[in-house]
Parts: C-alpha cells; sequence; structure tokens
C-alpha cells in the first residue's frame, strides 16, 4: 500500500504542475475508447509458454491533464490453464479502475501534441470474477490489482489513434474459497503476467484537436501594456464623454434660442417705397444680343422683384458698346431689351404688358469699362 500512496502522490504533484501548462479541458474533453488483447498465464509454479489463456478487452479512459488520467478496463479470459475448463466459453472476467501516467510527458514534457512513441505507467485495482466453479466453492468473486507499462505509438497527422503494447502483472489481492487463506496481500504465487496488444481512439476535443493544446501565455510586460492601453482608452473616452455633453448643452441654448425666436410676433409688412433704378444688368458678349445662360441670375432677380410686387410695371432698356455703326449699335440695343423680355415672359411667366422696352443705343457713360456698356437694365416706372 505504500507504494499505492507514493504514486498517488507523484501523479498529483504531475497534474498540478501540467495544468498550468495546457489549456484547461471541457467536462467532455479527452475521452478515448480502445480493444485490446492477447495472452496471460500464471506467474510461478508453471511454465509459461505451455499454459497461455487468450483475452480480450475494453478500455475507456479520459485523460485530465497530458500526464494523469483514469481508465476503466474489462477483460475475459478463455481459458483456465493450467487447470481444467469447466466447460464454458468464457472462463474468468476482470475487470479494473486503473490510474494512468504519461512518464513521457512527465520527463520531458508535453510539446503541444503527443510524441510518435510514448511510455505510459497504470495501475488500479478491480474485481475478479470466476464462471463456472464448483458446488462446494461459497464465492467466485476476487478483489484485483493490475500494473503495468503501455509503450505507444501514436499514428496520423492528428494523432487520434494510438497503438500500444502492454505488458502487466494481475494480483489476486483476496482469494475465493479456492485459496486456503483470505488475507489481502500481494503475492507472486497468486498473480499472472500477460501481454496485450491495444487499439485507442481518442474523440475529437472542444478545440479542434484530438489532444491538449498549450496555453497561449503572456508575459508581465504585454499584461502591462495592454492595461495601459486599456487605461488610454478610458481616458478618451472619459474626454469624448465631456465633449458630447458640452455639445448638448450648446444645443440646448441654441434650440431655446430658436424657439424663442419662432414665439416672436411676425413683424408687419410694409410696402417699400417706389424703386425707380432696379440694380441687376444683363451682360452682352460684342456684337450679340442673345442671353448667355450665366446671365439668367438677374434677370430671375427681376422676375421674384415683380411677383413680389403684383402691381410694377418695369422698362427694360438695351445699350450696345461705342464700336460699330451707330445703326448696328442701336438694333443691338433693341434686341437685347427685347431678348429679355421674352425670357421674363416665356421662362418667368411674367405678363408682357407689364414690361415695356427701349433701346438706347451706344454708350460709354453707364461704366467706365467699356465692354460694361453692353448690357440690359431695369427701370421700375409704376406710377
Amino acid at each position: 500500500m505504500k507504494k499505492l500512496f507514493l504514486m498517488l502522490f507523484a501523479v498529483a504533484t504531475t497534474a498540478s504542475v501540467s495544468a498550468q501548462t495546457v489549456v484547461e479541458s471541457k467536462t467532455f474533453d479527452n475521452f478515448y475508447i480502445g480493444v485490446n488483447g492477447g495472452v496471460a498465464t500464471k506467474a510461478t509454479g508453471r511454465a509459461w509458454f505451455e499454459n497461455m489463456n487468450s483475452n480480450l478487452g475494453l478500455r475507456v479512459g479520459r485523460y485530465f491533464t497530458p500526464v494523469f488520467g483514469l481508465a476503466l478496463e474489462s477483460n475475459v479470459y478463455f481459458s483456465n490453464k493450467p487447470y481444467p475448463s469447466i466447460g464454458t466459453f468464457v472462463r474468468t472476467m476482470n475487470t479494473s479502475l486503473l490510474g494512468t501516467v504519461n512518464l513521457s510527458n512527465w520527463f520531458g514534457g508535453y510539446k503541444g501534441e503527443p510524441r510518435l512513441f510514448e511510455v505510459s505507467a497504470l495501475y488500479g485495482f478491480g474485481w475478479g470474477h470466476v464462471f463456472g466453479t464448483p458446488s462446494d466453492v461459497t464465492s467466485d468473486n476476487t478483489l484485483t490489482s493490475k500494473a503495468a507499462v503501455d509503450f505507444a505509438f501514436n499514428l496520423g497527422k492528428s494523432k487520434a489513434w494510438q497503438i500500444y503494447i502492454e505488458p502487466a502483472m494481475i494480483w489476486t489481492l483476496a482469494s475465493n474459497d479456492l485459496r486456503p487463506d483470505n488475507n489481502v496481500q500481494y503475492d507472486i504465487d497468486e498473480a499472472g503476467f500477460q501481454v496485450n496488444v491495444g487499439f485507442i481512439y481518442k474523440f475529437k476535443n472542444s478545440n479542434g484537436t484530438h489532444n491538449f493544446k498549450i496555453a497561449e501565455l503572456r508575459d508581465q510586460s504585454e499584461i502591462d501594456a495592454l492595461n495601459a492601453k486599456i487605461n488610454d482608452l478610458r481616458g478618451n473616452l472619459n474626454d469624448k464623454d465631456a465633449q458630447l455633453s458640452a455639445k448638448d448643452r450648446q444645443i440646448a441654448d441654441l434650440q431655446k434660442a430658436l424657439d424663442e425666436c419662432n414665439n416672436k410676433p411676425a413683424p408687419e409688412y410694409k410696402k417699400p417705397a417706389t424703386v425707380t433704378n432696379l440694380q441687376p444688368t444683363v451682360l452682352f458678349r460684342q456684337g450679340k444680343s442673345v442671353v448667355d445662360k450665366a446671365q439668367y441670375a438677374p434677370i430671375e432677380l427681376i422676375a421674384q422683384y415683380m411677383k413680389n410686387h403684383p402691381e410694377a410695371k418695369v422698362e427694360i432698356k438695351g445699350y450696345a458698346s461705342p464700336e460699330g455703326s451707330a445703326a448696328r449699335n442701336q438694333q443691338l440695343s433693341e434686341e437685347r431689351a427685347a431678348a429679355v423680355k421674352k425670357i421674363l415672359v416665356n421662362k418667368y411667366k411674367i405678363a408682357a404688358d407689364r414690361l415695356t422696352t427701349k433701346g438706347c443705343g451706344a454708350t460709354d457713360e453707364l461704366f467706365e469699362q467699356v465692354e460694361f456698356n453692353r448690357v440690359a437694365t431695369f427701370n421700375d416706372n409704376t406710377k
């Protein structure tokens, strides 16, 4: 029993160390299932190769860390050499709960995936049952213990499959009535030697692999840098909150001012005094009476003025610059005044009887810049 406690202490120490280097597994991670089979013989008193018993077994287990695990195993034996058969197909059965220790990972460390070749130790207790016992035997059950070493090969790209060779010793600790005493003890004369070959399939884990993954640990300097960045972001967020509060107050002040403006009574409309000379003028190119698109803005201002003053009547005067003959300049001035009237009537829907035109011929007195005198001007002739 002393050896058992020492082994359990070593396993617990290993589990605590390895747990710091791998990602914590979830409840249903790192399970496996497998089958095994081989031969067994009595450890002492008989020729091994003449008294081999064949067996088959099923093993289900889980790795809690890359070093420590538990397995439940059950094997059936098809003969009972060197003792005579009593006629049953299955002569004995042994079911064990085994602790497993991966010695390769214990001493060599876990590198992020299983090695191609690994060595593991197994130890535990079980229940043995003998089928077809004589009628004078009152008990056919017994307490057993198993110790084994697995020489395992991990196969495949994902290391999901494992094949192992396992030499083992199995002791009968507390005998049935076939033994002369009932003491619980490890006795080589009450033990069997067994060699099995097994296959294991490791189920896929939540981490996307069939095995443990190394934890991505960060050093303290990196953690400090991340904390500093978080604090900077928090400071920026506080500044933004203060700016938003200031904007909210500004919006509230503007809204208050707008409400006050909306609540003021509208100013009493006073009809403006009669305007004689209206400021907008329409410029023309030399020798042309066609209104450029860019000159529609002053015409639109006159149209808006006449719509706002339904009683207004406007005279349009056309002018030409001094270049050319007097007759041609007179014709140009008349055509320019008529072109502006046509736009006011057709585009802006001003009644034609509210508009009069006059060609004033050539002049250089309206504007100091000579070419600025190629214009049409507006006068309000309302009486």
